[in-house]
């Protein structure tokens, strides 16, 4: 049996709100068990509508947000251990995050080929100005696009599918293990969302980087994930290969969901649309 590249065992995550006479108690998570294995790189979906817990569990494995309850360990490591900026910068080097809005990613004033430069330099640990460029090309090469084409410019200057590769570049500089990925396609350009979708799926085939694919689209969940999870109320209700999950969905919840897509139908070069 492999070893585990990260383990989630029974994590729960309680918010409290409100003063001492009216606290209130909101369980975000609640029981999530989630392994993913060494050297079997997979895409596995979190799937759920808002409020589902699906980000506040993302957030809990990218080690933003601890667990009230439970463990995380990555290679072997509980996250709660992870202190101190030397041990931090190295899991950061391991996990690293796709959000959501690549248009907040980054600072409008600031060129874009800088955000590459300074992860080579902070994350890969890289010095020569060649080093730094030629790790910043290859990441974007595996993205489908090269240094030449985002040297000097601005994001305003990319198209939204432009910026979210160049997003998803700068999580690859490190060489990464596992990326988690909230919601990476809501902000973009439906008729780009495909293409981003097959992007990931292609990432995980030829680099070995497993993914964590946070989504509330069953349409880009059915064309790219390996296995899915399925969140109701910060509980995972369904899960299992996504095919199967999704073909003949077992739990009302999951029915639900599949429901209210049309008719998604995913082509032989995978790409999707809703009928």
């Amino acid at each position: 049996m492999s070893a585990p590249l990260l383990e989630v065992d029974g994590v729960r995550r309680v918010y409290s709100s409100g003063g001492l006479l009216s606290r209130r108690r909101v369980v975000a998570v609640d029981g999530v068990d989630l392994r993913l294995d060494e050297g079997q790189p997979e895409i596995v979906t979190v799937i759920g509508e808002s409020g589902s817990g699906k980000t506040t569990l993302a957030r809990m494995i990218l080690n933003m947000v601890s667990p009230s309850a439970g463990a995380i360990r990555f290679r072997g490591t509980d996250l709660s251990a992870v202190r101190g900026t030397a041990a931090r910068l190295a899991f950061m080097r391991q996990v690293q995050p796709i959000f959501q809005n690549p248009f907040e990613a980054f600072n409008p004033m600031k060129r874009v080929d800088r955000y590459l430069f300074a992860t080579a330099r902070h994350m890969a640990g890289l010095a020569a100005p060649a080093d730094i460029e030629a790790a910043a090309d290859r990441a974007l090469r595996d993205v489908g696009l090269s240094l030449a084409e985002v040297r000097r410019r601005y994001p305003h200057e990319l198209s939204g599918g432009q910026l979210q590769r160049v997003a998803i570049a700068r999580a690859l500089v490190s060489r990464p293990a596992l990326l988690v990925a909230d919601e990476p396609v809501s902000m973009i350009d439906a008729s780009l969302r495909a293409s981003i979708v097959s992007l990931l799926r292609g990432l995980c085939v030829r680099t070995g980087v497993s993914i964590i694919y946070i989504t509330h689209d069953l349409a880009t969940a059915y064309s790219v994930s390996d296995r899915i999870l399925i969140m109701r109320l910060g509980k995972v209700v369904e899960s299992g290969p996504a095919r199967t999950v999704l073909d003949d969905p077992q739990h009302e919840y999951s029915r639900l969901l599949k429901s209210s897509v049309l008719s998604p139908e995913v082509p032989s070069n995978g790409a999707f649309f809703h009928a």
